[in-house]
């Protein structure tokens, strides 16, 4: 089995989705969904017995393109990333009620199709076809399904747009230059091509401005609190749980090792504009009122730490950022999913509107808890994982990195802390608060049990990535 196979059933999930008629629709949608866990799981298998799931064929002859997809450790942790955290959002969303449910849960399975394929993608052009395709599904999703006033929302999306589509052009353009220089877009052979510093500086820039809008990097972040607020739940964690992982993921396998150069000129720059997201979203996140911008601005400072380990261009930031995007992505899934439990109860995302969930519920008041302490990194979570590796490797590349990124830990769990306590604690709010339904406490213990898991026994994921990652970095050092 070759790994195209995957893409062909999210693909086919999603036109079944929509024919399935409004009734059946989520129900084919995690279908199809587990279905993809199942087959991510049989390559992972196929890959650790030596066996490649590769697949490549001809596409377009003039210019040579090629639908290439490549598996290794790294695109297999992200596929796993993106199959099991879609199936969890899918669930998730259950007690929902969307109009037009077979047009919203194709298009979450679609946009799952175009996420895998973006971290499977082995041809650039393949890649860039993915990377916008991605773009379309969410559009809709947080314009058509989204929250509070229309007008506000319309404009909140169309910002997102056109940031992450202006940010593509510039890619696309790097591409096209790449190919005059290397006569290809296999991304083995744009690694290969020999660049001048001027050229790397401009590819790097290219590369940077798509990648920084998508992650985001201050100052191109300015999209991301209003549509991560104004899109539904299910898109919000669509977002923050794997698709900012496409830009984070897209500055390792492409940016980095095809302008080494550039990168290792202009390290201290890109390591300071990532610790000044994370100093600035967790300021940010203690002044919000509302939980959603919150978490927004709490996965902006996460991400930034994880942007400022992979330009350390260590083997220790790089794996270090891969473990944390992938931690990143189950505990950020889990706050927002508390975030969508509390406002299908209480009818709000203010913070000054709850209090006292835990008189009420003390077994969802215990498994929020835990999922935030993950968030803020404590011992013994999937989160302390990554974020000790990242600031390791700061620490290797400047001591002030490391201090300054540090922060994101102490603020981090001040402005947790305090929304836990105002969320959760307190006397028992005028409000009810509905006991928590069996399908909700299954997304809850299957997130807590993964970040528990691989918090004490990381190893796996370490053992998967490091072969792929230390190619990376020899490809960054022959510079």
């Amino acid at each position: 089995m070759n790994v195209s196979f995957i893409l062909i059933f999210l693909l086919f999930g999603a036109v079944a989705t929509y024919f399935a008629g409004d009734k059946f629709a989520k129900t084919v949608a995690l279908f199809f969904s587990l279905a993809s866990i199942v087959g991510s799981i049989f390559i992972l298998n196929q890959y650790n017995h030596g066996l490649s799931s590769d697949f490549k064929a001809n596409w377009i002859s003039n210019p040579n393109l090629y639908i290439a997809l490549k598996v290794d450790g790294l695109s297999l942790a992200m596929l796993l990333l993106t199959t099991v955290l879609t199936s969890i959002i899918i669930f998730s969303s259950f007690g929902n009620q969307y109009k037009n449910n077979r047009n919203f849960y194709a298009l979450v399975l679609f946009m799952s199709f175009a996420m895998v394929g973006t971290f499977l993608s082995a041809d650039a052009f393949l890649y860039y076809i993915f990377w916008e395709l991605s773009l379309i599904p969410i559009y809709f999703i947080a314009l058509v399904w989204g929250n509070g006033d229309a007008e506000e929302r319309k404009k909140a999306v169309i910002k997102f747009f056109i940031y992450t589509l202006a940010g593509s052009l510039f890619m696309l353009v790097a591409f096209m230059y790449l190919f005059q220089k290397a006569g290809s877009l296999m991304i083995g052979d744009l690694y290969a091509v020999h660049l001048t510093d001027q050229e790397q500086f401009w590819i790097f820039l290219a590369l940077f401005l798509a990648y920084a809008i998508k992650i985001p990097i201050i100052p191109f972040h300015t999209w991301q609190a209003n549509v991560y607020q104004k899109s539904p739940t299910v898109g919000t964690m669509l977002l923050s749980g794997i698709m900012l992982k496409m830009g984070l993921y897209s500055v390792i396998r492409w940016q980095l090792p095809i302008a080494p150069f550039a990168a290792k000129m202009y390290m201290p720059i890109l390591i300071g504009l990532s610790v000044a997201g994370v100093v600035y979203g967790s300021i940010v996140a203690l002044q919000q009122r509302n939980i959603k911008k919150l978490l927004a601005y709490s996965s902006l400072a996460h991400v930034g730490l994880i942007a400022a380990g992979a330009y350390t261009l260590t083997l220790d930031g790089l794996r270090g950022a891969v473990l944390q995007m992938i931690a990143h992505g189950f505990v950020v899934v889990g706050l927002f999913f508390a975030a969508e439990v509390i406002e299908r109860r209480f009818n709000t995302q203010e913070i000054s509107e709850m209090g006292g969930i835990r008189i009420q519920d003390n077994k969802f008041a215990s498994m929020f808890m835990i999922i935030m302490l993950a968030s803020v990194a404590l011992p013994g979570t999937f989160n302390f994982v990554g974020e000790f590796t990242l600031l390791y490797s700061l620490y290797s590349a400047n001591i002030w990195f490391a201090i300054i990124a540090g922060t994101t830990i102490i603020l981090g769990a001040v402005y947790m802390l305090k929304m836990f306590q105002h969320v959760m604690l307190g006397e028992a709010n005028a409000k009810v608060f509905k006991t928590i339904t069996v399908n909700e406490m299954i997304v809850f213990v299957v997130i807590i049990v993964v970040l528990l898991f691989f918090g004490l026994f990381s190893k796996p994921i370490t053992d998967l990535v490091t072969p792929a990652l230390q190619e990376i970095v020899f490809k960054i050092n022959r510079v």
